[in-house]
């Protein structure tokens, strides 16, 4: 083999391992794998903070399966089917579309938001975000893609419950960057607010902070990372963050973090709240680990939920 036949195979053997790299990066942060799991599957976080916890959280998803509901189905804008539940406090109340976080379940992350919402008056739209549960698709995006699902579930409550229905969008982790970047669009006049519970600044920042707590070189891979989501995801991951549509915000939104979050840092929250151009509030949970302000201090959550509601009237 002649020197320019060498080069060529070691250059062509570079861009191999390159997209290599790349595909790697994409599998690793948005493709999930469909399984065949029912929605009767899940898992319970992992972690010291979360054991103490286990008990009630396995009471309050046992008592939720059993409680009344209805289910609906809505197809993505790219084709993608979309499952939720439907759990009436009663007729004409406010609904809170809720929404999970990130490679998790409705059942697990909002075991104890179906029963928060009763208390407060509320009604809960609970769904499956694409790859969880009954939906379809393989593929998270961060919140860019699933935004624009939040949008038609808003659409079909209106279209179900009427054209008088109020909406509260709420969500946790991965849930709440969705709902930000959801509160920063223009919307029915029919959503409040919104609560956003632990929420990232941007996918950029969170992935970064995960690369770095894997003592990875995170300014080298989130390159990687980001254009894996554009070759084999479709998607911009830097298209839009609940950092910068909070900028844009209109709906009142009530940030809820705890202050040990060791997975998405609660200044995060501090960072979105600040930027937020809309009636806004900060709340945090002193010892509070990732996603456990409700099961931390319940009594607290839902004082001070009331209280921004009574502040806005909503």
């Amino acid at each position: 083999m002649d020197l320019l036949g060498v080069i060529l195979m070691c250059v062509g053997l570079i861009v191999l391992l390159f997209f290599a790299a790349v595909y790697l990066c994409f599998y690793l942060a948005f493709y999930v794998p469909r399984r065949g799991k029912t929605e009767e599957e899940f898992t319970l976080p992992k972690g010291k903070a979360y054991e103490p916890h286990y008990q009630k959280m396995l009471a309050l998803i046992r008592e939720t399966k059993n409680m009344p509901h209805k289910e609906f189905c809505i197809t993505s804008f790219d084709g993608i089917p979309l499952h939720a539940k439907f759990y009436e406090y009663e007729k004409g109340a406010p609904i809170e579309l809720m929404i999970h976080g990130y490679r998790s379940s409705a059942e697990r992350d909002l075991c104890g938001g179906v029963k928060r919402c009763f208390k407060l008056g509320r009604s809960a739209f609970v769904v499956d975000q694409r790859t969880s549960g009954k939906s379809g698709g393989n593929i998270i995006s961060f919140g860019i893609n699933e935004s624009r699902d939040c949008e038609k579930w808003i659409d079909l409550i209106i279209r179900h419950f009427g054209s008088d229905s109020k909406i509260i969008i709420t969500g946790i982790s991965m849930g709440a960057a969705t709902a930000l970047i959801t509160a920063g669009k223009d919307l029915p006049e029919n959503v409040i607010g919104a609560l956003a519970d632990c929420g990232y600044t941007s996918a950029k920042d969170i992935i970064k902070k995960v690369i770095r707590d894997m003592k990875l070189p995170a300014n080298l891979l989130y390159p990687l990372v980001k254009l894996g989501a554009k070759i084999f995801g479709g998607f911009n991951l830097e298209e839009t963050s609940p950092e910068e549509a909070m900028k844009k915000c209109k709906i009142p939104v009530i940030f809820i973090h705890g202050e040990a979050d060791n997975f998405v840092p609660y200044e995060m929250s501090k960072i979105n709240y600040d930027v937020c151009t809309a009636p806004k509030k900060l709340v945090t949970f002193e010892g509070a680990a990732h996603g456990l302000s409700y099961l931390t201090d319940e009594n607290k959550y839902l004082t001070e939920v009331k209280a921004f509601e009574r502040e806005m009237n909503l």
